[in-house]
């Protein structure tokens, strides 16, 4: 809230410097704050009483928007790979996830790889979990298990991400 947005009857009011000027009414903030061509924003609502300040309201809008810019670059982003496989796979196929993943995970995403069961292949999930084992094994030097291999309805699914 700013300016004549306030409605508090009494207001605890901090300068533009960041002095404390004391309590007041909202009226004598407001009349404060104009005489130095300022805003009157209210800092923290839920004190008793609220608290104002007087500061430029563009700049203030300005320095938060710049803050939170700045904290949005810092911050990483973690995207989620897939990487599908089937009951039935061979070994070279294995051997093209395998690099596809490693792939992945030196860009710094998290991969989930999932094995696929259609028809009968359900009764045999054993199946898919050793190959899950075995693709968790080839990347071992690189990758952990995040989540280990676990059914979701049709399929089954392992989470690794890059050692630290």
């Amino acid at each position: 809230m700013i300016n004549e947005q306030i409605r508090d009857k009494e207001v605890r009011v901090i300068g533009p410097e960041g002095e404390q000027v004391g309590i007041m009414t909202s009226r004598d903030a407001m009349n404060l704050a104009r005489e130095k061509n300022l805003d009157l924003v209210k800092i923290s609502p839920k004190a008793n009483p609220p608290v104002c300040r007087i500061v430029d309201y563009g700049k203030l809008k300005y320095e938060q928007a710049r803050k939170e810019k700045e904290a949005r670059k810092k911050q990483k982003v973690i995207n989620v790979k897939e990487v599908r496989l089937s009951p039935n796979i061979e070994q070279n196929d294995i051997n093209t996830k395998v690099k596809q993943a490693i792939k992945f995970i030196q860009n710094g995403d998290k991969v989930k790889v999932s094995v696929r069961f259609r028809g009968r292949e359900l009764a045999h999930t054993s199946v898919g979990r050793e190959i899950l084992q075995k693709f968790a094994q080839q990347l071992s030097d690189i990758a952990d298990i995040e989540k280990p291999a676990k059914m979701e309805g049709r399929f089954m699914v392992m989470f690794l991400t890059q050692k630290k």
